[in-house]
C-alpha cells in the first residue's frame, strides 16, 4: 500500500498539471487544424478523442517505465540518492516555469520547439487515423519535458511501494491529466471558438506557469525530504 501518498496530493499534482498551457496549447492547435482541413465537426470529435485517447495510453506507459526504472534503483539501495536527483531535476523545471511568468519566450522554456510544431502540422494535415494516433504518440513524447515535472516527482513517490494501488492511482492521475483536453474537444465540438480559447489560453498563460511552477517546487522539496530524510504524508 502506498500510504505514504495521499489521494489528495495525487489529485492536486493532477490538476496542476493538467491546465498545463503547452498541454492545452497542443490540443486547441490540433483542433483549429483539423477544422481548417474538415468541416465535419463528427470527424473533428473522433478524430480529437482518439488523440486523447492515445496521448492517455503512451502517458500510462511512460508512467510505467520511469515507476520501474526508479523502482529497480531502489531496490539497489539508491533511494537516497534517486529521491534527491529527480527532486533537484523537478525543482528545476519549476524554475523554469517560474522564469516564463515574469521572462516569457527568452533562455530555456518548456514548450515543443518550433520545429516540432511545423511537423505536427504536416502530421495533422493528413487527416487519418493513423496520422492522429501518430501525432498522439508523437506529442506525448516531446511534450514529456513541458509536462512531465508533476508526473516525474508523483511517479518517484509511487515506485518506493508499487502495487495495484499505486497502479489505480497512475491510471487517475492520467485520467485527470487529460480531462481538460476532453473538456476543451467537447466545447469546440459545440461551437466554441478555437481563436477565443487561444485568447484565453494565452491571457491565463502566466498563472498556469506560476501554478506549474510553485507545485513542482514544492513537490521536488518534498521528494528530498520524503526520500532522503524519511518525511511522509
Amino acid at each position: 500500500m502506498i500510504e505514504d501518498l495521499t489521494l489528495p496530493v495525487l489529485i492536486g499534482a493532477a490538476l496542476v498539471d493538467s491546465i498545463n498551457p503547452c498541454a492545452i496549447g497542443v490540443i486547441l492547435f490540433l483542433s483549429s487544424v483539423l477544422l481548417r482541413v474538415s468541416s465535419s465537426r463528427g470527424t473533428l470529435l473522433f478524430l480529437g478523442g482518439i488523440y486523447i485517447s492515445t496521448v492517455y495510453v503512451v502517458y500510462v506507459l511512460s508512467g510505467l517505465g520511469l515507476v520501474w526504472f526508479q523502482h529497480a534503483l531502489i531496490s539497489r539501495g539508491y533511494a537516497e540518492i534517486v529521491g534527491v536527483i529527480v527532486g533537484l531535476l523537478v525543482i528545476g523545471l519549476g524554475l523554469v516555469e517560474l522564469k516564463d511568468v515574469f521572462w516569457y519566450g527568452k533562455g530555456i522554456s518548456l514548450e515543443i520547439a518550433p520545429r516540432h510544431r511545423e511537423k505536427l502540422t504536416r502530421m495533422a494535415e493528413r487527416v487519418s487515423l493513423l496520422s492522429v494516433v501518430a501525432i498522439g504518440g508523437f506529442v506525448a513524447a516531446v511534450e514529456l519535458p513541458c509536462t512531465g515535472g508533476p508526473y516525474l516527482a508523483v511517479t518517484a513517490i509511487l515506485a518506493k511501494s508499487f502495487d495495484f494501488q499505486a497502479f489505480l492511482y497512475l491510471l487517475l492521475y492520467n485520467l485527470i491529466f487529460v480531462l481538460p483536453l476532453v473538456i476543451i474537444l467537447a466545447a469546440i465540438y459545440l461551437g466554441a471558438s478555437t481563436y477565443r480559447l487561444k485568447k484565453w489560453r494565452m491571457e491565463q498563460r502566466r498563472w498556469m506557469n506560476l501554478a506549474s511552477g510553485v507545485l513542482m517546487i514544492v513537490l521536488g522539496g518534498f521528494l528530498i525530504a520524503y526520500y532522503a530524510y524519511g518525511w511522509y504524508l
